[in-house]
């Protein structure tokens, strides 16, 4: 379990987060989710003892980060997956982190198995790692130490649409075996297919949480569905005498009522229906427009902070 407490962090006179609370808990994917310079990073790094709090704490499993004997045994991150020594193949990163945390070489055998690095691709240096073959190697080091803890920050990124299945698929077997997941993103469409739970911040606040369903009931959006027909004139006709706002777009209509309501005046007037979907607003609009105030590129003046693609111990 992750407890994030009152969290702030401040550089000078700019609050990098302000005053966060929330619960990661175990057997749960909790997707942490904000646009770019949003507060997530930073969050990651106090909870993982890289950045120190200006107020508040974050405890796992009930205590600080540096209190944990062998904490890259019950904590396992992802923050920077190029953040290791260029010089060093993939085998050797994953060795060293071994043998630091106390585990038997073999390990390194099964996390490159596990994450897909062929014993070819394990001999390169990592600078030679395409981005995807980084977070990968990255991954295979925060499962190293067999943790019930894991961090993750744009775990996603560089990985094709094969690797991301993957990735989705770990993390999920990984939370339904009583692992707690954080994974932080921009992107909400990486996440919202597996995260149970979805933190929104922005400009170090938290704007909303909860599940997909419990935030989309939030937002108050009109329905809108998408429709298209044999016969979209007497459709559109038969909608609007319902009293439905109808308008065409592309192939078809574009209509203020649910897709339960477009389907019974479609049955009613005895128009086949070849397509029909929603068109409303889903969690990415949802999430633009709770952010859109608060977005921004980055930080003038804010250097990153140096990370490990695992927890040094």
């Amino acid at each position: 379990m992750i407890t994030v407490d009152q969290l702030t962090v401040s550089y000078g006179d700019f609050t990098a987060v302000d005053d966060i609370s929330f619960i990661a808990q175990p057997g749960r994917v909790t997707g942490f989710l904000g646009p770019n310079g949003a507060g997530k990073s930073t969050s990651m790094r106090v909870m993982v003892g890289l950045t120190p709090p200006t107020r508040g704490q974050v405890t796992i499993g009930g205590l600080r980060y540096h209190d944990i004997p062998n904490p890259a045994r019950h904590v396992g991150s992802l923050l920077d997956a190029s953040a290791q020594h260029a010089g060093r193949t993939g085998r050797e990163i994953l060795t060293i982190g071994a043998l630091t945390m106390g585990l038997p070489k073999t390990r390194v055998d099964e996390m490159l198995e596990l994450v897909g690095l062929t014993d070819a691709e394990s001999g390169r240096r990592l600078r030679n790692y395409s981005l995807g073959m980084k977070q990968r190697l990255g991954i295979a080091h925060a499962l190293l130490g067999d943790p019930s803890v894991l961090i993750l920050d744009e775990p996603a990124n560089g990985l094709d649409p094969a690797g991301i299945r993957w990735m989705r698929g770990l993390l999920k077997g990984y939370a339904d075996r009583g692992g707690t997941v954080l994974l932080s993103s921009h992107l909400l469409h990486e996440v919202e297919q597996i995260a149970d739970e979805m933190i929104l911040i922005g400009r170090g606040k938290i704007v909303a949480r909860g599940d997909k369903a419990t935030l989309l009931a939030g937002a108050n959006t009109t329905a809108v569905t998408m429709a298209t027909s044999l016969d979209n004139g007497a459709l559109g006709n038969a909608l609007t005498a319902a009293g439905h706002g109808v308008e065409p777009a592309g192939a078809g209509l574009k209509i203020l009522a649910t897709t339960e309501q477009v389907g019974r005046v479609a049955l009613a007037a005895g128009v086949v229906l070849t397509d029909l979907r929603t068109g409303g607003a889903g969690l990415e609009d949802l999430f633009l427009e709770l952010t859109s105030s608060t977005a921004r590129e980055a930080v003038p003046g804010m250097a990153p902070v140096p990370t490990s693609g695992g927890i040094p111990a």
